[in-house]
């Protein structure tokens, strides 16, 4: 992390080692996600088992660097800026740490679904979602570690992508299900994952927050884009839908405006 220099080196130092720590971590959860889209997609519940266990590792270092960074606090005492870039990395401490929960339950609800047949369609989509969700997470943390707001913004921005996506995975799952094509307990936890693929999304966007914070001293001043479902349901107008299933050969859902 690119920071300016403090008259007290000791300050310094400790700013390095919890930078280095955010990046070695950061680096973990990239693996998770590349491990549980890979462990989904051949359906290998052993390797799902392995990325579990290895998320206590993630966990261990999101303590240590809350730990360091009181110390650091209550040793240096650091105001403003200083201050900012402690607060800053401990909330991307956090987020990263969040980031591998949501992997880890990928994870599990591989070994539920263990034998069931992947649907191939679906199944390429999850894989283009988690590459983008990958990009944003490294670029995010390359953000960060040359304190670069442009680029910042342009994971934030781009999150919106991952919404799109997911809920167009949702709605084919959705579609699939009621022609029973796939297996309802099956596209409920392909469902769950492609959602948590989203959400790792928008632990990335908090961090490109926190960077952004870091480096500017304030959160981006517009509101967020997203294209989510819900966001498309309670979008322009403000209108309510309700889901209408019509019971005919070829089944099919409707949204309708209340």
């Amino acid at each position: 992390m690119a920071h300016s220099k403090h008259t007290i080196k000791a300050f310094d130092s400790d700013l390095d080692e919890l930078a280095r720590t955010i990046a070695e971590m950061g680096g973990l959860a990239e693996r998770q996600i590349a491990e549980a889209t890979a462990a989904l997609t051949t359906r290998d519940s052993g390797r799902a088992r392995r990325m579990i266990a290895a998320d206590a590792t993630i966990d261990a270092m999101q303590r240590n660097i809350e730990e360091r960074a009181v110390e650091t606090i209550a040793r240096r005492q650091p105001v403003a800026g200083d201050l900012r870039q402690i607060i800053g990395v401990l909330r991307i401490a956090n987020e990263i740490e969040r980031i591998g929960d949501l992997a880890k339950n990928i994870g599990k609800r591989i070994i539920a679904i263990n034998g069931e047949e992947m649907p191939p369609r679906s199944m390429r989509g999850v894989n283009h979602m988690a590459t983008l969700m990958l990009a944003q997470l490294r670029d995010v943390l390359d953000s960060f570690a040359r304190c670069d707001v442009a680029k910042t913004l342009d994971v934030w921005t781009r999150d919106q992508d991952i919404d799109r996506l997911c809920t167009s995975l949702s709605q084919e799952l959705l579609a699939d299900m009621m022609e029973q094509s796939v297996a309802l307990c099956f596209g409920a936890h392909l469902m769950f994952c492609t959602k948590n693929l989203e959400r790792i999304g928008d632990h990335t966007t908090n961090i490109a927050e926190a960077v952004h914070y870091m480096v500017k001293g304030e959160t981006p001043l517009r509101e967020r884009p997203k294209a989510d479902f819900a966001s498309m349901l309670t979008g322009a107008m403000g209108r309510t839908y309700r889901v209408r299933l019509q019971p005919t050969q070829h089944r099919r859902s409707e949204l309708t405006p209340l």
